[in-house]
């Protein structure tokens, strides 16, 4: 289930921060040390200049502070063909570390606390690895891990 590129949906996820639980995508990078995984939180809510162009694909625009994939609505991303309703993107400075532990005690069962929506094609998962791997923007610790 926690494997790299798969894009799972958590009702309700449950945030580190604390936030109010909600419904949420959920995508796995990478896998740290068998014991953790990098991930990030795709999100529909767009917050980008209205002179910046979105487009699918890697947006790095260091003088504004922006570092995200984007994901283009209705375009299939995953091994099975899926796709997003909504242009979506994930934000390379939300990147963030998983215990894979505390996520099987959170989300057991398949189907009632998380769906699997499917895996990212080889070509999309290295895309985003690339984008946010090569951005001044990311965490060194993370590009790290990208990279390895």
């Amino acid at each position: 289930m926690y494997t790299e590129g798969t894009l799972l949906f958590f009702d309700p996820f449950y945030f580190k921060n604390g936030s109010q639980p909600t419904k949420k995508f959920f995508l796995v990078i990478k896998i740290i040390n068998n014991s953790a995984i990098l991930a990030c939180l795709p999100t529909s809510k767009i917050y980008i200049p209205n002179d910046i162009q979105i487009s699918h694909g890697c947006l790095n625009e260091v003088n504004v502070c922006i570092n995200c994939y984007i994901f283009s609505a209705k375009k299939p991303i995953t091994k099975c063909g899926w796709s997003f309703e909504l242009d979506t993107l994930i934000h390379g400075t939300q990147l963030d570390d998983f215990n894979l532990e505390q996520l099987k005690e959170n989300y057991p069962i398949n189907g009632v606390d998380y769906e699997i929506i499917g895996e990212l094609t080889s070509d999309e998962l290295a895309s985003v690895i690339k984008c946010f791997s090569t951005s001044v923007l990311v965490k060194n610790k993370y590009k790290r891990i990208l990279v390895s």
